[in-house]
């Protein structure tokens, strides 16, 4: 793992930082190692020192507010910016969100997100990169990389061990040092030596018995001394819940505040002398180096980057680039002018999954939505009808904002106003969506109520459908007559889950198309709010579940192809919570096996993060992978569909065809309060399926393309100190196409230093070439992705012997080997 200057010219010298730490006072220094609200640090003016800003953003800086009026780009997911296995690819990405996040003049992004995909069932696996500790190394420390470049503090987070959602407050992950070292560390560790990430979150959950955010051998002794991180510490929101045992665990900072642990409590213990001064001098040179990196200190100024112009088509390009393959029978890509009508039909066609749940959130501009993408690609001389054909979305779409009007201004949206325990009005706005978020900094002091006001006016007669959503109590007038609908949830209930996949109620409303409804919904929790999440939905007159399936059956009876779009929600892949199964919603499947019955060119595209069941996948022309794709999700598929861009992603993850199969599946815990990573040891995703005698419905690495290839030559040269193989491949089909080359160690007898050892990914490289065009690329192996973790002499090894490189599509597609001696 070689190392670069950290990319910045805004360095500050040990003397300037040690010089300003001693112009402070204790209370300052304090000041500095806990937010001053929400979203950020303060500022002293005394040693010029600026306010530094944070953001949530793995798939985009959403900035300090959740409000759909401060827009912001919305990317594909990161499994999909992982599918596209290019660190080139995601470097730009990368950079493209640094930019924005200067345009916003935030200074630090909370991404990537590198935890591994352990089970598939992880809620917040979309968010993850790959089940492969390599391939999420190589992505994240590019997508940090292109941050930095915009003058941005990238986070790689969660440090460690944080594989699962449910209970991750509290529970144990317990896993033995070999397993750390060789898997779970190993992104964080790469993160930091080579692309010199200027800040690590530490998770909610402990390992081997200590929070993280206490866990001094990990974060001092390994993450600061070991691997020389010279950046901050920040905790997940809320994750320091100690005073003494955190400020000595290696934390530097604990977000929000203000704290109940370090505040006041903090400032004891070090004049009373349970804490040491030099520990919080030492915190705080940390963060005023931070600070000095983005601009903010002294006569520095923030990057002036900003958001690049092609930066809209950027992402529908990589989105596009990201999508996967599966099967393809020869009915893709699709050829217009040879087609008079398509039927797109599915649940995710009409709503697309363009993100997952979960603090990622970001509100787009514009999401280009399937049919708008679809009916630009196949163009006008080509039929679209769309037919939902299921009702799989738990939740109703938002109120449109065609038909939803604020009852004081006219305008579209609704009005939203705070008000106290007497019912005055503390504050009142116009917004423009019906899905609302507040943090604490948004919230006025002595707000007891928030109230929805909106006038509808229904598309259609009949029984249209309100959807009240959020945990609380709600007094719901319509039209004058009220209601209430108590969904406040029993105690105990997880705060993220209980934000992020609130309750809700539907209230049919029988309605006469353009008459005008006014609804007005005042909702509480209690006494006042800390955070509150709330929304309103709205469906117009729908056929009963049979008749829209038989709806869609007969619509792609009638259609030259059948589009069919099932996938997951936001509600099913999110942060705070696990998903229940790997079951798609609802009739899903049996949507699909009706209209391929009828159908027999039924192309199926999956709009989800992680993996799903799929039943069905052999009886039908096509199944293509489309990801979480972000704002550009529609415009994409339409690409892909239609052949203007090849699908070029790749698998990061082990796609099963049963639940039985899956390795390691349960997120449960044991002992009450214990992941026991120790029983798999280092062996997760692929390498725990080549243990076993079962084939996974698509095996790591998958994916298929529009052309053809042809593996001609490999050649290896080195030995344990580095590895360089060159690996000639043929384009053999008809037109230009993308190849992601992909190389596998594997050991003479399965096992290595006492323990099975099956084959790994060491390397991989992606190719364009156009058609009949013969390419050699290069992959180098360094010596420590040779090597593994001695425990016994705590230290990394190479064992000496014969080992095989094994090439190739996919771990499923092997076609040359090599010998290799070290």
């Amino acid at each position: 793992m070689a190392s670069h200057p950290t990319p910045t010219g805004n360095e500050a010298t040990e003397d300037e930082l040690r010089d300003l730490v001693a112009r402070l006072t204790l209370e300052e220094k304090l000041s500095l190692i806990v937010g001053e609200d929400f979203w950020s640090l303060p500022e002293i003016p005394s040693i010029g020192l600026r306010k530094l800003r944070v953001s949530d953003g793995p798939v985009g800086v959403r900035g300090v507010t959740w409000d759909e009026r401060e827009t912001s780009l919305l990317f594909p997911s990161p499994t999909a910016l992982a599918a596209a296995w290019d660190p080139e690819v995601t470097r730009r990405a990368g950079f493209v969100m640094g930019a924005q996040t200067r345009d916003k003049d935030i200074h630090v992004l909370l991404a990537p997100t590198v935890n591994l995909h352990r089970s598939p069932l992880g809620g917040r696996h979309f968010e993850c990169y790959s089940e492969d500790p390599l391939l999420t190394a190589r992505i994240a420390t590019a997508f940090i990389e292109g941050v930095q470049s915009a003058g941005v503090g990238a986070t790689i987070k969660h440090f460690v061990g944080n594989e699962t959602e449910d209970d991750r407050m509290s529970y144990d992950s317990r896993i033995d040092e070999r397993s750390l070292r060789e898997v779970y560390l190993v992104p964080f560790e790469e993160a930091v030596r080579t692309g010199r990430v200027w800040l690590v979150m530490s998770a909610y959950n402990r390992v081997n018995g200590e929070t993280m955010t206490e866990n001094s051998r990990l974060v001092d002794d390994v993450l600061k001394d070991e691997w020389g991180f010279d950046g901050v510490v920040i905790s997940d929101w809320m994750a320091v819940r100690s005073t003494e045992a955190a400020a000595a665990g290696g934390t530097d900072v604990a977000m929000p505040g203000p704290s109940e642990v370090w505040g006041a409590p903090l400032l004891a213990a070090v004049r009373e002398g349970r804490v040491a001064e030099s520990l919080i001098d030492e915190r705080v040179t940390r963060v005023l180096r931070l600070a000095a990196r983005v601009g903010v200190l002294g006569d520095r100024t923030p990057a002036t980057t900003t958001t690049p112009a092609d930066a809209v088509a950027t992402l529908r390009a990589i989105s596009a680039q990201a999508m996967v393959l599966l099967g393809n029978d020869g009915a893709l890509p699709l050829d217009a002018a040879a087609l008079s009508r398509v039927a797109l039909i599915g649940p995710n066609a009409l709503r697309l999954s363009a993100q997952g749940g979960g603090s990622a959130h970001v509100n787009p501009e514009h999401v280009v939505s399937i049919p708008e993408g679809l009916r630009a690609a196949l163009g006008e001389n080509v039929e679209l009808t769309v037919t939902e054909g299921a009702f799989t979305h738990r939740a109703l779409a938002d109120l449109d904002l065609g038909t939803a009007a604020d009852p004081e201004t006219g305008e579209p949206g609704l009005r939203a106003e705070f008000l106290d325990a007497a019912g005055t009005v503390l504050s009142s706005e116009h917004r423009l969506g019906s899905n609302l978020m507040f943090w604490p900094d948004n919230i006025p002091a002595g707000a007891a109520v928030i109230r929805l006001r909106t006038t509808i006016t229904p598309a259609e007669s009949g029984t249209n459908i309100l959807d009240v959503r959020g945990a609380g109590r709600f007094e719901v007038s319509i039209d004058g007559a009220t209601r209430t609908v108590d969904m406040t949830p029993p105690e105990g209930t997880d705060v993220i889950e209980m934000i992020m996949r609130p309750e809700a109620t539907r209230i049919e409303i029988e309605a006469t198309a353009g008459t005008p409804i006014g609804i007005r919904v005042d909702f509480s929790q209690g006494e006042q709010f800390y955070m509150a999440a709330l929304g309103l939905g709205w469906a117009n007159p729908r056929r009963s579940e049979e008749a829209e399936l038989a709806a869609a059956v007969e619509a792609a009876r009638a259609a030259d192809v059948a589009v069919v779009v099932v996938g997951t929600t936001d509600d099913i892949e999110s942060e705070g919570f696990d998903r229940a199964n790997l079951a798609l919603p609802g009739r899903s499947d049996e949507l699909v096996r009706r209209v391929a019955a009828v159908n027999p060119r039924t192309v199926v595209v999956v709009n989800a993060g992680s993996p799903v069941l799929m039943p069905w996948r052999d009886e039908v022309a096509a199944v293509l992978w489309a990801w979480l794709p972000g704002q550009e999700g529609g415009a994409a598929l339409g690409d892909v569909l239609t052949g203007v861009v090849e699908p070029g992603g790749r698998l990061p993850t082990t796609y099963p065809a049963a639940e039985a199969d899956v390795p390691v599946y349960s997120t449960a815990r044991v002992n009450d309060d214990e992941h026991h990573y120790a029983v798999q040891s280092s062996n997760i995703g692929y390498r725990a399926w080549a243990l076993g005698d079962v084939a996974p419905a698509y095996p790591f690495g998958h994916g298929l393309g529009y052309t053809t290839w042809a593996y001609r030559e490999v050649a290896v040269k080195g030995d344990a100190s580095g590895v360089r193989v060159e690996i000639t491949v043929a384009n053999t089909g008809e037109r230009a196409g993308r190849e992601v080359v992909q190389v596998y160690l594997e050991t003479a007898d399965g096992t290595l230093m006492g323990r099975a050892e099956p084959i790994r990914l060491v390397g991989f490289a992606a190719i364009d070439a156009e058609a009949g065009a013969q390419v050699t690329t290069v992959v180098e192996i360094d010596a420590r992705t040779l090597a593994r973790w001695d425990e016994q002499r705590a230290a990394w090894t190479t064992t000496p012997g014969t080992y095989t490189l094994r090439v190739g599509r996919s771990l499923g597609d092997l076609r040359l080997s090599a010998d290799l001696a070290l």
